[in-house]
C-alpha cells in the first residue's frame, strides 16, 4: 500500500468547530486530490450510577432534525486535556461532577473524512446536580437528562432508540471493560 502525502492544501471553508480543506495527494508518480474535514478532537463520556443506571441526555440534532438519546460528550478545546473536556462536558450537560474516571479508549470517527478523534471515558462516583431539573447545555442546547439501567441499553440500541454511532461505539467500549 503506498503512503499518500500531502502536497498542498487549499482552506475551502472554517467555521469555529470545523475547517474544510481539499488536499493535493502525491504517491510515487500518481496526484490525486481529497477532502479533509479538520476537526477538534472529541469526548464521550458514560455516566455510571452507583445503582446501575446510565445518565443520558436527550438533545436536539440538526443534522436530522430530530432529537437522539445519547450519553454527554462535545468538542476538546484548544489546549485542553481529553480529561478536562470530558469532566467538563458531563457537568455541562447534566450537572453531574464525577470522583472517579477511566479511559475506555480513543478511535477516529470517521477516518475517510475527518482528522480527529474521540476519545470515550467511564465516569463514576458520581455527585448529583444541584439543580437536577435544569436547564442543562450551553451556547443554544438544549438538552434533557435521563437515566436507564445499563442493562437496557443493548435493547435500546436495537429498537433504535439510540441511533448515534458514537454512542454505541461507546457502548461497546465500556462492554468490553465489563467482567
Amino acid at each position: 500500500m503506498r503512503r499518500w502525502r500531502v502536497d498542498g492544501t487549499e482552506e475551502l471553508f472554517r467555521h469555529p468547530w470545523l475547517r474544510l480543506e481539499r488536499q493535493a495527494l502525491v504517491a510515487a508518480d500518481e496526484r490525486r486530490e481529497a477532502l479533509v474535514i479538520d476537526a477538534p478532537d472529541w469526548v464521550n463520556v458514560v455516566p455510571m450510577l452507583a445503582d446501575g443506571r446510565v445518565v443520558l441526555v436527550r438533545q436536539w440534532r440538526y443534522g436530522i432534525a430530530a432529537p437522539t438519546l445519547e450519553i454527554p460528550g462535545g468538542l476538546v478545546d484548544a489546549g485542553e486535556d481529553h480529561a478536562a473536556a470530558a469532566a467538563r462536558e458531563l457537568g455541562e450537560e447534566t450537572g453531574y461532577r464525577a470522583k472517579s474516571w477511566r479511559r475506555l479508549g480513543l478511535l477516529h470517527p470517521n477516518p475517510a473524512i475527518l482528522s480527529n478523534r474521540i476519545s470515550t471515558w467511564l465516569a463514576t462516583d458520581l455527585e448529583p446536580p444541584a439543580d437536577p431539573v435544569g436547564p442543562h447545555g450551553v451556547e443554544g442546547e438544549e438538552i434533557a437528562v435521563e437515566t436507564a439501567p445499563l442493562a437496557d441499553v443493548p435493547r435500546l440500541i436495537r429498537e433504535g432508540r439510540i441511533t448515534h454511532s458514537l454512542v454505541v461505539a461507546a457502548f461497546y467500549l465500556l462492554g468490553l471493560e465489563l467482567p
